[in-house]
């Protein structure tokens, strides 16, 4: 029967309609109680996008996971908004959950992370339903913000695929149009939050101003390599209008991390599958919600990958959005000095994300000390001091290679410390920077370096020309 009241009902937002229909007899004044799952990043940008300024809500806690350490610590009231948050959120471990949820009489888990298998997402729900609350994703038509600019959003299916030298590629190809690019990358603040609201990177000094991890360093040094400015922290609408007001800046490029979806409201959504890793691209959250949004994907990595699996992750992209132009493309790996690692018993060491939460069980180290002679992986286990060992005995399927784990600086110490241990004759660093310029290494040691080049499929310059076209405009339009 169709309602008198149905067409004004219609038009209402769901917190409006929260207010008209309370559940479980909750007073119609009294906020709906939320706690927040994370791993410091998207979980802060959709408080930041959908909560701090409603009061139809209030967010009792955070919870983290995936990065050693961060919880304890409080998201802070400059940042989650005095007027309703005045002694700010406190951030506990997930492992607390069950227990928050009682404490706190919370009626809704919002999940916000990335790199998750469908299945585990489902346990996860399974788990807090059985408590009680509603289980909810927050989804880009909530928290994706519009800029002025015209933006380019690099996702993908998993992390670990390419992203870094994918962004590289497309900064080349707006610079030769004789654009100036900001790339903005997701968040990575696992320091002082408040300190960390907005950063710009425009130089290596910077990295250290900003007491930046080796995780931030490896995403942020190859932007600043390529002489484009960076911008990372923890509210990115602060963010995006700091890269709108940077002088000369004509396209924001959302540098997206792990296989999160972007921030930002795209005018070309680009998304990267990986064939060594064939059907994830179907399997995670939320890299499948990429595969779906794309104007592009880029298969990567073919050059290393069994044919049979590139065919299989073309086709698996084809069948969930056909309309996604494809391109295929090879990761070409080159090491510093070569030289060193022929007839040599190495130490590999890895993008520590990538082998992690990324379940890689190897990275471009792996592949380019098969492909430059090689004679022995050692195995660095037996080296493993402090965290190091935590992390290999919770990450069962990792093979003989060392993941740069860089979350602190005693973790940064514990690296250095497993490497001087290793009874090898080189060190082959497969991580985004040059880790010896970070962290002492005293074994001869070489740098792989590996970018992204084109094979076959569309072309990311052809893609890229209405990007072109519009900050031209925009350019003309504002002088």
């Amino acid at each position: 029967m169709h309602s008198p009241h149905s067409e004004s009902l219609a038009g209402m937002t769901r917190q409006e309609l929260s207010i008209l229909f309370p559940r479980g007899g909750r007073r119609m004044a009294e906020p709906i109680r939320v706690i927040i799952m994370g791993a410091a990043g998207r979980d802060f940008h959709n408080f930041n996008t959908c909560f701090r300024h409603n009061p139809n809500y209030k967010v009792v806690a955070f919870t983290a996971t995936q990065i050693p350490d961060i919880e304890g610590r409080l998201y802070p009231a400059c940042l989650a908004g005095e007027d309703l948050y005045p002694e700010g959120i406190p951030i506990y471990s997930e492992d607390e959950l069950d227990d928050l949820i009682a404490k706190f009489n919370v009626d809704q888990v919002v999940f916000a992370y990335s790199d998750t298998h469908h299945n585990n997402l489902m346990h996860k729900a399974s788990r807090v339903l059985a408590d009680g609350p509603d289980f909810r994703l927050i989804g880009p038509k909530d928290s994706a913000l519009k800029s002025k600019l015209p933006v380019v959003a690099i996702c993908a299916v998993r992390t670990g695929v390419g992203k870094s030298q994918t962004t590289r590629s497309v900064v080349d190809i707006l610079k030769k149009a004789g654009l100036r690019v900001a790339a903005v990358r997701h968040p990575m603040p696992y320091g002082d939050l408040a300190k960390q609201a907005v950063q710009r990177f425009a130089t290596m000094a910077d990295l250290d101003k900003h007491e930046c991890t080796i995780e931030e360093r490896e995403e942020y040094a190859p932007h600043i390599e390529n002489d484009t400015v960076v911008f990372a922290g923890v509210d990115y609408e602060a963010i995006m209008h700091a890269v709108e007001a940077e002088p000369g800046i004509d396209v924001l490029l959302w540098d997206g991390g792990n296989n999160d979806f972007s921030f930002y409201k795209a005018d070309l959504y680009i998304t990267l599958a990986d064939p060594h890793r064939p059907g994830h691209e179907s399997l995670y959250y939320p890299g499948e919600v990429n595969v779906r949004c794309a104007d592009a994907i880029i298969i990567n990595k073919i050059d290393t990958a069994d044919p049979a699996n590139v065919k299989a992750v073309a086709e698996n992209c084809q069948a969930i959005n056909p309309k996604a132009k494809l391109i295929y493309a090879e990761s070409p790996m080159t090491a510093d000095k070569p030289e060193i690692i022929k007839g040599k018993r190495v130490l590999v060491i890895e993008d520590g994300p990538t082998l992690t939460h990324g379940e890689m069980p190897y990275g471009a180290g792996m592949k380019a000390a098969e492909k430059y002679g090689a004679a022995e992986i050692v195995d660095p286990r037996p080296f493993a001091v402090g965290s190091l060992k935590d992390t290999f005995a919770k990450w069962k399927h990792l093979g003989p290679i060392l993941p740069a784990m860089g979350y602190s600086a005693k973790q940064c110490h514990e690296l250095q410390e497993t490497i001087a241990n290793a009874d090898v004759d080189t060190v082959v660093v497969g991580t985004p920077i040059d880790l010896a310029a970070f962290i002492e290494i005293k074994q001869p040691n070489t740098r792989i370096r590996y970018d992204l080049k084109e094979k076959e499929g569309a072309h990311l310059e052809d893609l890229l020309q209405p990007i072109i076209k519009k900050a031209m405009e925009n350019r003309k339009n504002n002088k």
